[in-house]
């Protein structure tokens, strides 16, 4: 039977990739910038394809509510709300949207260039963290385009996302139960993202 091959076009979402979670400040933790080579690579895949390509920076005033949960972290105009170096090369080539909360769909405007989207059939998501930010946005995406009937796939690649290490938060057990919650949510969980043989 011959399979029906149909254009996708996908978008790239990068969560989070920040100094402020990567190098420096109250929520940082240095093993997670292993992942920064791989969302390198996929930003100049997407980028080379002219496929749109998002960046979300964590920023707060600094009295933001968030702060009764978490320490303070990335308060705007700071280094730490910076994209890393490696990635912050690309700012200008991507759509950059700064975020007050742990869930991205929260941000201005950040719907509204979503509905503007209209050619991509699937959304890939990578960054950090696995079980807070990236796992928050791509079960918020997963249920809005359920709501307004539109079939769009959530990919999440499990080499290009991490999450941070502490005493009362395991990184590969909160990285496995994220895992886990996605994948339930119908989220396609992959090892890497590979561009399908169906897309031109």
């Amino acid at each position: 039977m011959k399979e029906d091959l149909k254009f996708i076009k996908s978008g790239l979402i990068v969560v989070d990739m920040v100094n402020g979670f990567i190098n420096t400040g109250n929520m940082a933790d240095p093993y997670i910038r292993h992942i920064i080579d791989e969302n390198v690579k996929l930003i100049n895949d997407f980028l080379q394809k002219k496929y749109p390509v998002i960046a979300f920076r964590d920023c707060h005033e600094k009295k933001a509510m968030e702060f009764k949960s978490f320490p303070e972290h990335c308060l705007k105009n700071t280094y730490e709300a910076d994209l890393v170096e490696e990635i912050k090369k690309f700012e200008k080539q991507m759509k950059v949207f700064e975020k007050n909360s742990t869930n991205g769909i929260y941000a201005q405007g950040f719907v509204e260039y979503l509905n503007n989207l209209n050619d991509v059939s699937e959304f890939v998501l990578t960054g950090c963290c696995t079980d807070i930010c990236v796992m928050q946005l791509a079960l918020a995406l997963k249920t809005y385009f359920n709501a307004i009937n539109k079939n769009i796939n959530i990919v999440v690649p499990m080499n290009a996302v991490e999450t941070y290490n502490a005493p009362t938060h395991h990184r590969d057990e909160y990285n496995n139960l994220a895992f886990d919650v996605m994948n339930q949510a119908g989220i396609q969980i992959v090892a890497e993202w590979k561009v399908k043989k169906y897309e031109k």
